[in-house]
Order: C-alpha cells, then structure tokens, then sequence
C-alpha cells in the first residue's frame, strides 16, 4: 500500500457490489479487476468487491485481485452478512469466507429496522443484536477492520428509533470502525437525512457513515447532508450505478467535497482524472456515458445560448461553477440558431480557426448557420460540419477533394422476401473521372461503399475510416405528407471521432450529404491538401 489516505474521512466505492445491481451491468471477473484499478487510479480509500462465498465469481475475484492488483490508494473490502441466528460466528460458513476473502477490510449487512428482524430473519430483537455484536467481535479478533451497514435504517428509525439506534450501539461497542446507516429504499429527503444523523451522532457516539440510494433523485444530497450533520464516510457509485435508479454517484459527491467543501479526499492531481476514470469505467460495463451528467458530461461546461457566450467571452466563471478543467473536463459552445457573435468567435477559436475580430464575417456565419438550421440542419452535434461551414466563409471556398457528378440507390425486392441494395456513384477527383458500384446491406450502406471504391486508390487515408453511428430524424411536415429528414453520421479514424449532419426530402439525400462531409472532414484532419 503505497499512499493511504488520510484515515479522518473515508470515500468507499461500492461499484463492484452495489454498482453491479443495475439492470443492465453483468460484470466478469476481467471487468471487475478492471474497475478496480480504474477506481484505484482515481484514489477513493475504499473498494467494496463483492460477496466472497456468495457466488463464485466473487470468490474468484478477491483471490485474483490479491495476486494481480498492487493497490495504489485503496483497501479492498470484502462484503457480507452478520452471523445467522443460533450459529456461533466463528461456525458460520459465510462469515469463514469472507475471511478467507483475504481482504484487510470486511463490511457486514445487518437489519436495523425491528420489522425487517421480525419478518425476514425471523428471530427476535435480541438475538439480532447479539448477531452484531460477535460477529463484530470475532472479525475484530482476527484482525480485520470492520464496518457496519445498517440496512433499511431510516425507515426503521421513524418506526422505532429506540431500536434502531441500539443496533448502532451494538456494533460501535463491539468494536466497528463505521456504522453505516442505510437509506436502502432511497425514499428521504435531504433535512430528514440531516436531522437522523446528528441525532444518532449525538446519542450513541460511534462514527457514522452514509449509504443513499436515489429513489428520490436526492442521493448526492442525501450524502453531502449527512456530511454536514457529522458522518465521515460516503458510500457511493461509479456514474451513480445501481438497482433501480442507483445510488449517489462517486463523482459528484468527491467534487463537491474536494471543491466546494475543500476537504481533500483524493491524492494530489486525482481530481483531474474524474472525466477520464468516469466514461472509462462506462466503457467498461457497456453503457454510454451520460452527456448531462454533472461535472464529468459532455454537456456538463456545453454553452448554447447567444447571451452565455457574450457573458463568457468575457469571463468564462459568469456562466460556469467551476473550472472544466479542474475534473479534466473542457468547456464546449454549441452552434444553433440561438447562437450570437460571442458563440461563433468563441466556437471558432475551440475548432483553431481565427476569425479575427471580423465583424462582417462573424455576422454573416451567425445568419447562415441560423438560416441552416431554419431549414433542419442541427450543428450542435455536427461540429465536423460546422467547421466545414466555417472554413468555406473564413476562406472563401468550399473544402472539397472530390465533385459529385450524380450518384443513385436502388432497392431490389426479390420474390423469395430478400433484398438487394446497389449503389452507383460518378464523381470528378484530381482531374479523373470515376464511376464506382457497390452492394450493400441497405441502401446508405452501399452509397457508403461506392464511395469508398471510387475514392480510396486516390486518398488511401479512407482506408482508416468508419461509419460508427447513424442516426435518422423525421423533421415536421412541410406539405401535407412530406417531411423533412435530418441525419447525423458519426465517422472515426482509430484516432477520434466526428460527426457530420445532412438534411434532405429523403433519408438517402440526408444521408449522402452527412457521408460527402463525414469523408470531406477526415480527409482534413488527415492533412490532406484538395489543390494536390
């Protein structure tokens, strides 16, 4: 263990156990040793793994984390319930495992709320009580830290806060570490948590946890209220993962203590990773990252109206809380037709383009893209296009390394239900004329692949990209049936990702011209010169 950290406040990450509930996440060992050193990397004290004995992927996953990850920062901890009614702790098969879980740090699970003892352990109070304290105990005696997680306990402290707080005191006089108290169902509100905690605080003495889940969509303040009635351990999620809604998120909940309480809880510099460690742990379990989420969203420092852009020009703090890249986010400006000049400059400078303080042109960029998106062109998911449209106006001609003669799709419906789909394109490139055919799996498809047969002898660099995403959006009618189609082509070259957005009478129109800027716009980056 090479940097502990301080031991007065504790950030415990549940993302392997309680995360893992989501609907949705189904984690193999290879992906829970990846999260572990992901959440490692970013410096939270604790790293709950599982329930060792529970089910064998567990089992395995705290025996190949002992021998394949050297933590960092964290203590793996391994989770478990208190001793069963009538068995001795030491003659509990679940209570060996998680010691031979080999985690210096053990989290027990017990009822705090008399019905849930009653009803779903079916034993008395007393005996419960009894099963916190030994098992407590016995763990302490072979030399593991424990901590207590009182399920259920706010809504059993309304029922019966007498016992519930005796269940507190069991495990704190037993020897835990923390009690954490519980609100499993996700059902209170942020002045409910504060007034609990410093009451249980106040009366029973032991040092108290949080574990909030977000039924209610108030975990992260659920969690920040209780830090400030006193508790000094957060449990929480990665991206706020989780069954049902989730649980409060990791990310939020280490900002707000890092940069708006200014309690350190991370190591020097981890901060700045929370953007990275946080779509990486996305990635991870399959799911796309939430652009809005706080903090670490695509959309998090994204600016679109005209008024925040002149305000930021000036100062970016007048429309932001914090610095983006204080958690290794950056500020975004979003062109739409509610752009203004400040969102154009400003948009200009992020893509490296100089626009000079030239006033004519800047107004002139902010009609047409306003007339653009008149006509259902959106830019604020095709920065690809935009810039294309913003280096035509700086330059004075369009960025083009091939003209389009014509191009066609065609749709063959077969008698024994398949269909065809064939696509010719003929285009002028470097003085040659080209005609090229392909077949596709849809019509898009082969358009797709027409262009690259005509193009890829003459720009190799095609070679390296691909379509990774499609998007088709109906647009409202403009005459009686017809509509307008918008789509968004998002296009990668191993090296990042673009977007590009075409609009049309027909999905194939709108598609083509999303693709002629998607291959446009890689060929840029690509530095490729089109008077070559």
């Amino acid at each position: 263990m090479k940097d502990l950290p301080d031991d007065s406040f504790h950030v415990f990450d549940t993302t392997l156990r309680d995360g893992a509930q989501r609907e949705g996440i189904n984690l193999t060992v290879a992906d829970k040793l990846t999260i572990a050193r992901h959440l490692d990397d970013f410096g939270v004290g604790f790293i709950e793994g599982g329930w060792p004995g529970a089910n064998p992927r567990d089992t395995e996953f705290f025996a190949r984390a002992r021998e394949e990850i050297d933590f960092a920062h964290a203590q793996l901890v391994a989770f478990g319930a208190t001793r069963k009614a009538g068995v001795s702790a030491e003659d509990d098969p679940q209570v060996r495992a998680l010691l031979e879980s080999g985690a210096p740090v053990i989290t027990l699970v017990a009822k705090s709320h008399d019905r849930h003892v009653e009803l779903a352990l079916r034993t008395t109070l007393e005996e419960n009580l009894a099963m916190v304290r030994e098992t407590v105990a016995y763990l302490r005696s072979q030399g593991r830290r424990v901590f207590l997680d009182c399920e259920h306990f706010f809504d059993g402290y309304r029922a019966n806060p007498g016992y519930a707080k005796q269940v507190v005191s069991a495990a704190h006089e037993a020897g835990a570490d923390v009690v954490i108290l519980c609100d499993t169902n996700g059902g209170m509100l942020p002045g409910q948590i504060d007034a609990v905690v410093r009451t249980v605080l106040a009366d029973t003495g032991a040092r108290l946890g949080i574990h909030a889940q977000d039924d209610t969509g108030c975990a992260v303040a659920n969690t920040l209220a209780a830090v400030d009635a006193g508790a000094t351990h957060v449990q929480c999620t990665a991206n706020g993962y989780g069954e049902r809604v989730g649980n409060a998120n990791l990310f939020p909940v280490v900002a707000a203590l890092e940069l708006k309480y200014g309690r350190r809880v991370l190591p020097d510099g981890a901060l700045a990773e929370m953007t990275r460690i946080s779509h990486a742990i996305a990635e991870v379990v399959n799911l796309t990252p939430s652009t809005h989420q706080p903090y670490v969203g695509v959309s998090a420092f994204a600016h679109k109206a005209g008024l925040h852009a002149s305000a930021i020009k000036v100062d970016p703090d007048l429309y932001q809380h914090i610095d983006p890249e204080r958690v290794g986010n950056t500020m975004r400006m979003l062109v739409s037709d509610m752009a203004g000049r400040a969102s154009i400059e400003l948009k200009g400078k992020e893509l490296g383009i100089d626009l000079g303080g030239d006033r004519a042109l800047v107004g002139r960029i902010v009609e047409r893209v306003k007339e653009r998106e008149l006509a259902g062109y959106t830019y604020e998911a095709a920065d690809a296009s935009f810039e294309l449209l913003l280096r035509q106006e700086v330059e004075g001609r369009a960025r083009r390394y091939f003209r389009v003669e014509s191009w066609r799709a065609i749709v063959e419906d077969r008698p024994d239900g398949t269909h065809a789909n064939e696509a010719t394109v003929k285009l002028w490139a470097k003085g040659e004329r080209i005609v090229a055919t392909a077949e596709g799996n849809g019509p898009v498809n082969a358009l797709d692949r027409a262009l690259r047969v005509a193009l890829e002898r003459i720009y190799p660099q095609l070679a390296t990209m691909e379509l990774v995403d499609y998007k088709v959006r109906i647009l409202e009618g403009k005459h009686g049936t017809e509509s307008t189609t918008r789509v968004l082509v998002s296009t990668a070259d191993g090296r990042g990702e673009w977007s590009t957005v075409g609009v049309g009478e027909n999905v194939i129109a709108a598609s083509w011209q999303a693709l002629d800027d998607a291959y446009a716009y890689g060929l840029l980056r690509a530095g490729v010169d089109p008077r070559e």
